[in-house]
């Protein structure tokens, strides 16, 4: 069975004057009851007893991990936890996190995995890649100016802005905002600057 690969057009990062293409395979999602149905039919195994495996190994992994355990499955990956301050508040900055943190306000935000090199290989292996399309950029009804000046307003009236607020004003895709903020921050003269990191950035007004 051959997999398509779309051709995604995203915006110029390193100011060449044209947009760059970014290619990205065209997803089909497989729903878990037809995976084990798969693996059972080209193993010769019982449903049941995939079923009890696979679930021994969803349980496992997610108490080695929050053990803090990072956790390598042979020809699969490595798995490990990634922590984050809670969703209702703010990251804090460095030289304050003593005081204004605890135990409380940190969870577990989400798994991080990293790919065995083996199963990397299998993969390139087995794919056949047909062209399935072309993404255009979505682009914004406003200049880059006018973007600025709406994130600046924005900024005025609330404490911090994330990309998906810059999205809902500029009309951009979440991938063209998140590129276009992380230049603005660059930039000095465009009077927004960031804190935290990932999940947890955040924008605000550049001080002084």
């Amino acid at each position: 069975m051959h997999a398509e690969y779309i051709k995604q057009e995203i915006t110029d990062l390193n100011g060449t004057g044209q947009t760059q293409a970014y290619y990205k395979m065209k997803l089909t999602p497989l729903d878990f009851d037809s995976f084990v149905k798969q693996c059972a039919r080209e193993g010769h195994t019982d449903e049941s007893l995939i079923l009890g495996v696979l679930s021994l190994v969803s349980e496992k992994l997610a108490l080695c991990m929050a053990e803090g355990y990072s956790v390598k499955l042979d020809g699969i990956g490595t798995f490990n936890a990634k922590l984050g301050v809670r969703s209702d508040m703010l990251q804090d900055a460095f030289e304050q996190g003593e005081r204004s943190r605890n135990a409380s306000t940190i969870m577990v935000k989400g798994v991080s995995y990293r790919a065995d090199n083996d199963l990397i290989r299998k993969t390139s292996r087995k794919c056949v890649l047909e062209r399935g399309g072309v993404s255009r950029l979505r682009k914004s009804k406003f200049t880059l100016d006018q973007r600025i000046q709406m994130a600046r307003d924005y900024l005025e009236k609330h404490a911090f802005m994330r990309v998906a607020d810059y999205v809902r004003l500029t009309g951009l895709s979440h991938t063209t905002a998140s590129l276009e903020l992380r230049k603005l921050e660059a930039n000095p003269s465009s009077g927004i600057s960031s804190k935290g990191q990932r999940s947890q950035k955040y924008y605000v007004l550049r001080k002084g």
